[in-house]
C-alpha cells in the first residue's frame, strides 16, 4: 500500500501526462513519498472523469495540475518548461479500451500516436533526464504457448469459425489445444486491435525518439491493473472495474466468451513501485519491461471472488459471445523487470480487492456496460 511520505537525496521535478487518472494519482502520490515534485497535464475526459469541473478529490494537493490535452503542442510545452523546468517525464495519457478503439478509430489515433508524437516532438527541444511510458500487454495478442510435444509457439488469431462454434481455446494446425505460459519480453508482438497498435505505436516511438536524441527512455507493458480510483462509469476501463460497476447497480458481471480465459491482475500500488523503479535504475533505459502479478486468474474466478468480497450473491452472466479484438489468454513473466529493477509485486490479488471493496462502498455507479454492449453489436464486433 501507499508508503509514508519521505525525503531523497535527489529530488526531481517530474511531469505525468494523463496524471489526474487512475494510475497516474497513484504514482504521483508513490513519487511525493519519494520527496519529488509532481506535475500532472490531463484533459479530465468526461469519460473518465465525468462532468468534473475540478481536480479530482483524491488527488494529492501538492501535485500541480495543468489542464490541457496532450494533442496541444503549447499545453505540453508549458507543461515541460514550467517553471520550474521538468526533470522527467512519465507518459501516461492515452484512450483506452480495446472494444472502443475498434469503431473510434481517430480518437484512439489521435490521443495515442498523435499525443505521443507531439511529446515528442516538444522533448527533443527540452530533453529530459528520463522518460517512462505506460505501454500495455495488448501488443502481444494471444500470450506465449506450449504444444503437446513440449515447443513453445505465438499462435495467431483464432478462426472466426472456430469461434462462431464456441470453441475458445487457441489450437495447432492439427487442432490439438495449445497450453498458455508466462509471457516474456521476446514473444514477438500480434496486434489485434486499434488500441493495441497505438500503444505500440506509442512504445516504440518513445524508445525510439529516446535513442536517438540521448534520453533515457523505458517502457513498461502493464497487465490488467486494478484497485481504488478507477473509473466505475466508463465502460471501456479495466475489467474489474466494469464488473464492479455492474454489481454496485445489483446486475450481473457480463463475462464474454466462457469466462475461462486467463489474465494477470496486478494492483495499481505494485504498478506505481515499479514506475519509482523505473525512475532510479541505472539499467532500464532503452527496454521494454512486463510489469504484472506473475500470477494467472480466470476471468470467471475474478468475477466470482468480487462478488463474494462485495457481499453480492449474483451469478455472472456468461454470454458466450467473441468481441474482436479478444485474445484467450494472456499472462506475464516478470523476470526482466525482477532483474533489471529490482521489482517484486507484493500485493496479492484478495488483498488488493479488500481495499477495493473498501473504497466502492461510498461510490456510486452509472453502469453503461448494456449500451457499449449494443455498440459492438450495432457494428458486427461481437460474435
Amino acid at each position: 500500500m501507499p508508503r509514508a511520505r519521505k525525503d531523497v537525496h535527489h529530488s526531481m521535478q517530474i511531469l505525468i501526462t494523463g496524471g489526474a487518472g487512475f494510475i497516474g494519482s497513484h504514482l504521483a502520490d508513490a513519487l511525493l513519498a519519494r520527496g519529488h515534485r509532481v506535475r500532472a497535464l490531463d484533459n479530465l475526459s468526461p469519460q473518465v472523469h465525468g462532468d468534473l469541473d475540478d481536480r479530482p478529490d483524491y488527488l494529492d494537493p501538492d501535485v500541480e495540475l495543468l489542464r490541457g490535452d496532450v494533442r496541444d503542442a503549447r499545453a505540453v510545452r508549458r507543461a515541460l518548461e514550467g517553471p520550474p523546468h521538468v526533470d522527467a517525464v512519465f507518459h501516461f495519457a492515452a484512450a483506452v479500451g480495446v472494444g472502443q478503439s475498434m469503431y473510434e478509430i481517430d480518437h484512439y489515433t489521435s490521443t495515442n500516436n498523435g499525443g505521443t508524437a507531439v511529446l515528442l516532438q516538444a522533448l527533443i527541444e527540452r530533453p529530459v533526464q528520463r522518460l517512462i511510458v505506460a505501454s500495455s500487454m495488448s501488443l502481444y495478442g494471444e500470450g506465449l504457448y506450449r504444444d503437446a510435444a513440449g515447443r513453445r509457439c505465438e499462435p495467431g488469431v483464432r478462426p472466426l469459425e472456430q469461434l462462431k462454434q464456441a470453441d475458445w481455446e487457441v489450437r495447432d494446425d492439427a487442432g490439438a489445444p495449445l497450453e498458455p505460459v508466462a509471457t516474456p519480453e521476446s514473444k514477438r508482438p500480434s496486434l489485434a486491435s486499434i488500441y493495441a497498435l497505438s500503444k505500440f505505436d506509442q512504445e516504440r516511438m518513445s524508445l525510439l525518439v529516446g535513442g536517438a536524441y540521448g534520453i533515457p527512455t523505458v517502457a513498461l507493458r502493464f497487465f490488467n491493473v486494478f484497485g481504488t480510483r478507477q473509473a466505475l462509469s466508463n465502460p471501456y476501463t479495466g475489467v474489474l472495474a466494469i464488473f464492479a460497476s455492474r454489481l454496485l447497480n445489483d446486475r450481473p458481471p457480463l463475462i464474454f466468451e466462457d469466462g475461462l480465459q486467463r489474465r494477470d491482475f496486478v494492483s495499481v500500488h505494485d504498478i506505481a513501485e515499479a514506475c519509482c523503479l523505473a525512475l532510479e535504475s541505472d539499467h532500464a533505459a532503452g527496454r521494454a519491461l512486463n510489469i504484472g502479478s506473475g500470477r494467472a486468474y480466470t476471468i470467471r474466478d475474478v468475477a466470482d471472488l468480487l462478488s463474494g468480497i462485495l457481499g453480492k450473491a449474483i451469478e455472472p452472466e456468461i454470454c458466450g459471445k467473441y468481441r474482436v479484438g479478444d485474445i484467450r489468454h494472456c499472462f506475464a513473466e516478470i523476470t526482466q523487470a525482477r532483474e533489471v529493477l529490482g521489482y517484486q509485486p507484493r500485493v496479492l490479488l484478495e488483498d488488493g480487492l479488500g481495499e477495493l471493496a473498501e473504497w466502492l462502498q461510498d461510490q456510486a455507479a452509472d453502469d453503461r456496460v448494456a449500451a457499449a454492449s449494443q455498440e459492438l453489436a450495432a457494428r458486427g464486433l461481437t460474435v
